[in-house]
């Protein structure tokens, strides 16, 4: 009886010993830290003050006539635009921008891609 009850306080003892680190309040780095890649730029955009750095906000559109078509911003040059022709609207029709070219949507107005400096 007593070798059983001394392997019972042997074993208690070795786990606070083992468990004993997670209990030093070790806590994650930063995320700007441990982030990388582009999740680590959009962080860094957002410290620096650019709320959206990737341009996925919705544009409010503007005459969108073929002399002044809506500015539609990218890095790149196509870009997959989305329109809500009307505001009653439950779908979204979607088309592709290139640079150069401005295009009309079916709704009527126009669009056209411009330069944006990459993030």
């Amino acid at each position: 009886m007593s070798v059983a009850f001394m392997r019972n306080i042997n074993h208690i003892a070795k786990r606070r010993i083992f468990t004993s680190a997670t209990k030093l309040k070790n806590l994650m780095p930063d995320p700007v830290e441990h982030a990388t890649g582009l999740e680590k730029k959009e962080l860094l955009a957002k410290l620096s003050g650019i709320e959206n750095p990737f341009d996925m906000r919705v544009f409010k559109r503007g005459p969108g006539t073929k002399d002044c078509p809506n500015q539609i911003p990218s890095a790149f040059n196509s870009r997959l635009l989305g329109c809500i022709c009307h505001v009653e609207a439950t779908t979204i029709r979607w088309m592709w921008l290139y640079h150069g070219y401005p295009k009309r949507c079916a709704c009527g107005y126009w669009f056209e891609l411009v330069y944006k400096q990459p993030v």
